[in-house]
């Protein structure tokens, strides 16, 4: 009953509140989705939903010439006197015919180039002056999925509480939301949320920005996920496309409009195909219908990516303004089916010839308080696009599966709480929250994957945690276990930190830990263990340490984070316990020694106690925000170089020789470089002080690889053929990787090599020490490397030089393959 009550407070909430409303059809019946409507000369405008429903608020009741646009069909202009609302309006349009010109059979070129080339002559032009404006903003988007099964690499999906019917179909997200935006172009823009709803989460957040899905086409470049597309009137559009004239027509206020069919140059590039609609004369867009095909975008998962726009002609100042967009893609991986619609409305459009100086800021977006708390009555009020049936069902279902959820909600939390005597082994978590607090625990279990190396021969691990949070207070407390059966030794850490509002962050540490001599860890424990048991390569290299530390951070200043700690350290030498392997070979396993590898007695130091102070700080590069009602929050993922340095002083030490000061700095920067791919580079250096005889793990050590695996996405951090301690030093050093990705740019244009997707990839890598000849790595090599939907390998080839050449050899990259 509930049910039914609930949609018929929707049905009458359309019926009160659409002003002017109806069905548009074609001639043969059929409801037209996504038709633009606007009110003659003005920017009050909606677009009907994919039924061809529509309704258009009104502020009085008069006589209005409505415009009804959709790519296909010919424009229509109907007159309508609205004396009392709601006023229905039903319209039929019919199939737009393009007059194709006489033309001469000849060599010349197609008449699509002269209109293209004047597109692009004016497209800077038709930017500017359709590109400083305030507008209201609508987005509704939906996910839809099909042949979701019911269980996934062995874990059970509940398809019910998605949603979904019985084959494992249906709607997964249904959201709106309506902001206002400030735009000035290139790519200054300001947005106020005032209201976001999402299916069955009545504090969801709809992520339809304006921001993200701002597809401008007068734009070179036009960015989607990873990848920079190219628009069809770019400066550089010629070199990727080909063009055909398909006709003209004149709209209703005499415009003529040509048709230009976009054919891609080469079929692997980040271009488009389909049509874009240009005003003779003005040169300007009137429509755009493209499509892209997901492995152009070097996003395989997606099928096809169908892009439409309708622009609006105001005869008062002379723009033409976008007033609607629509991004639908097809995508599938493991047999499922994904479909997503995207439907944007911009409407009452205030154009300036400049903005106010302060306008734009770091703060790009401003979330109102209240935006999730909305009634029914709101939306149809606000609403610019009707909601199909499919749709209204799912608000419905949606909410009310929420509804009982929150009513159960204990009963629920209790269930999945409960412990059951198997979680001793596999592991247990207990979660509850509310809206002021929360409190989770996680125990990991015993039978957690185990890793192999020579000193603790098969190495078991499990972890206990405990977070709580309450308003502006965060603490966690966390213990983890080793144990290493060959050595049949137990070691544990614990850990506990709390946050204070803007006090900054404490956290305490200690415990007893074995660990690389390399704080980075270069080779994981699970590669390490392959090596090692697979081809008796023993690389990891590990020392005792038991230990206590407290440390401090907060940010200082407004471009500056600091951080201190200060420790007490015992540490001791390990030797090997274990020479066990899967396959034999005929070299020895070498000794937990790093300078001395075929000495089985000798060891790097000798059991030691110290004391370690560090201070540390980063800069901070002011970053756009986002503005919450309780906060703000920074817009991560923007170019900007990380920055940071580090002063360390070790002392009172059992072993004076021991102590030491040290300095470092490091930079980092990657960008984008338009379509021609990713750059990164990376610098670090440092300076030791009175270290002539400090401890081997104190050392300065640089991430090396002698596994000719690697396994991160960019190889900024590692050399890929040092010998892991080859080059570790307690003096200077200046350290330097820098890699491009080119994402196709090069490989697209080749014959027969496009097909295979790879994308080229080039790097140099050099370290000096006083100790050493400079040593230098180049490299060549491919990624995006798989079949179908899964490419996540590398390949690459390296030389080394120092003072010569050194080595060569090849470095296969599976970046999944981490600790």
């Amino acid at each position: 009953m509930l049910k039914l009550i609930t949609a018929l407070l929707l049905l009458v909430g359309f019926a009160t509140h659409a002003q002017i409303n109806g069905k548009i059809t074609s001639s043969t019946g059929e409801g037209i989705p996504f038709v633009s409507i606007t009110i003659e000369n003005t920017y009050t405008a909606t677009t009907a939903n994919q039924d061809g429903q529509y309704e258009l608020p009104m502020k009085a009741p008069g006589k209005y010439t409505m415009v009804f646009q959709s790519i296909g069909f010919r424009t229509k202009k109907v007159p309508v006197n609205a004396a009392a609302f709601p006023h229905t309006l039903n319209v039929v349009m019919e199939d737009e015919n393009y007059e194709l010109k006489e033309l001469t059979i000849s060599n010349s070129e197609d008449p699509a180039y002269a209109i293209i080339r004047q597109a692009i002559a004016h497209r800077k032009e038709n930017a500017d002056k359709s590109g400083h404006f305030e507008a209201d903003f609508y987005s509704k988007g939906m996910y839809r999925v099909k042949n979701i099964p019911k269980k996934f690499m062995g874990m059970k999906v509940d398809v019910g509480e998605h949603g979904l019917d019985s084959t494992g179909s249906g709607i997964i997200y249904l959201s709106e939301s309506v902001s206002r935006i400030t735009f000035q172009h290139p790519d200054k823009m300001k947005e106020r949320v005032i209201a976001s709803k999402v299916s069955g989460n009545d504090n969801g957040f709809s992520f339809n920005t304006a921001r993200e899905n701002n597809f401008n086409f007068y734009d070179n470049y036009l960015h989607y996920e990873d990848a920079d597309l190219i628009s069809p009137i770019a400066k550089s559009a010629l070199g990727y496309y080909k063009y055909k004239f398909e006709g003209t027509t004149f709209d209703d206020n005499g415009h003529q409009v040509n048709k230009i069919k976009v054919i891609p140059r080469r079929d692997k590039e980040p271009v488009f195909e389909g049509y874009i609609y240009i005003v003779e004369g003005s040169w300007a867009i009137y429509a755009v219908d493209l499509d892209i095909k997901g492995y152009r975008m070097q996003q395989p998962v997606i099928e096809n990516l169908n892009l439409k726009q309708n622009y609006s002609y105001n005869a008062t100042n002379g723009i033409w303004a976008k007033n609607s967009q629509t991004v639908d893609f097809t995508a599938g991986i493991f047999g499922m089916n994904f479909i997503g619609k995207f439907t944007y409305v911009y409407s009452n459009y205030e154009f300036r010839e400049a903005f106010d100086k302060g306008t734009f800021t770091r703060e790009i977006a401003v979330i109102e308080k209240d935006y999730n708390k909305k009634d029914s009555v709101y939306w149809n009020t606000m609403r610019p696009v009707p909601l199909t049936g499919e749709e209204v069902a799912d608000y419905i279902k949606k909410d009310s599966m929420q509804a009982k959820r929150l009513a159960s909600r204990d009963s629920l939390t209790t269930k999945r709480n409960k412990f059951h005597l198997f979680d001793v082994l596999s592991g247990y978590e207990y979660y509850k929250s509310d809206t002021l607090k929360s409190l989770s625990f996680r125990y990991d279990g015993v039978l957690n994957m185990p890793t192999y190396n020579t000193v603790q021969g098969w190495a078991l691990e499990s972890a206990l945690s405990l977070t709580s949070s309450k308003k502006k207070r965060y603490f966690s407390a966390s213990a983890s276990f080793n144990y290493g059966i060959a050595e049949d030794r137990l070691r544990v850490k614990g850990k506990l930190s709390t946050s204070i509002g803007k006090l900054g962050v404490f956290t305490f540490t200690g415990g007893n830990t074995i660990e690389q001599f390399n704080p980075n860890e270069p080779i994981s424990p699970l590669l390490n263990s392959i090596s090692t048991l697979f081809f008796k390569d023993n690389y990891m290299k590990l020392y005792d340490n038991a230990f206590a530390k407290v440390a401090y951070g907060r940010n200082a200043f407004k471009n500056l984070s600091l951080s201190g700690s200060v420790e007490y350290l015992r540490r001791r030498p390990l030797y090997n316990n274990a020479d066990w392997v899967f396959i034999k070979n005929d070299h020895d396993y070498t000794s937990n020694n790093p300078l001395e590898p075929y000495n089985y007695t000798s060891v790097p130091f000798v059991k030691h106690d110290l004391v370690k102070g560090t201070i540390s700080g980063k800069i901070l590069f002011e970053k756009d925000y986002i503005t919450y009602p309780n906060g703000k929050i920074p817009v991560w993922g923007q170019n900007y170089p990380d920055i940071s340095f580090m002063y360390q002083k070790a002392f009172s030490g059992s072993e004076k020789q021991y102590e030491y000061d040290f300095v470092s700095a490091q930079a980092s920067y990657s960008f984008d470089v338009s379509n021609k791919g990713n750059f990164g580079a990376s610098l670090k250096a440092g300076k030791f002080f009175n270290a002539d005889g400090i401890a081997f793990m104190d050392y300065k050590h640089f991430n090396g690889n002698q596994t000719h695996v690697g396994t991160a996405q960019k190889y900024l951090n590692v050399f890929n053929l040092l010998p892991y301690y080859s080059h570790s030093t307690n003096d200077s050093y200046l350290e330097a990787h820098v890699e491009h990705d080119f994402k196709g740019y090069i490989m697209n244009k080749i014959p027969l090599l496009n097909a295979l997707q790879w994308n080229l990839i080039v790097g140099y890598h050099a370290l000096a020490t006083p100790d050493s000849k400079p040593y230098q790595e180049f490299t060549a090599g491919f990624g995006n490397l798989g079949f179908g939907a899964f490419r996540g390998l590398r390949i690459d080839y390296v030389r080394a030089y120092q003072g010569g050449f050194a080595t060569d050899g090849v470095i296969f990259g599976l970046n999944f393959f981490m600790d």
